[in-house]
């Protein structure tokens, strides 16, 4: 089954000028990940320190191995430090009928 993560990111105004940059470094790790079929990347029209990042993973398994090592200092970024508040995930299972 494949699995669609959203994470919402609210960056720090103060940080914008060089959040993208550093989202995009986070976001190659994590395309290199196995069952990673592909992150895409969204800032909002009306508030451009929201942040939307779609991820595709193959597997519920893929996806939960991918959070596990972003919990390990291999894993870790410097995404926080650009960020107004912990990002918010949402993960859902991609169905062709219902």
């Amino acid at each position: 089954m494949t699995v669609i993560s959203v994470l919402e990111l609210r960056v720090k105004t103060e940080a914008l000028d060089g959040a993208a940059a550093l989202i995009e470094e986070t976001l190659e790790v994590t395309r290199g990940r196995p069952g990673c079929l592909g992150v895409e990347i969204t800032v909002d029209i009306d508030d451009p320190t929201h942040y939307i990042v779609v991820e595709r993973w193959a597997t519920l398994a893929d996806d939960d191995a991918y959070r596990v090592f972003r919990a390990t200092p291999d894993g870790a970024s410097a995404l926080g430090t650009v960020l107004s508040e912990p990002p918010a995930l949402t993960r859902a299972e991609l169905r062709t009928t219902l």
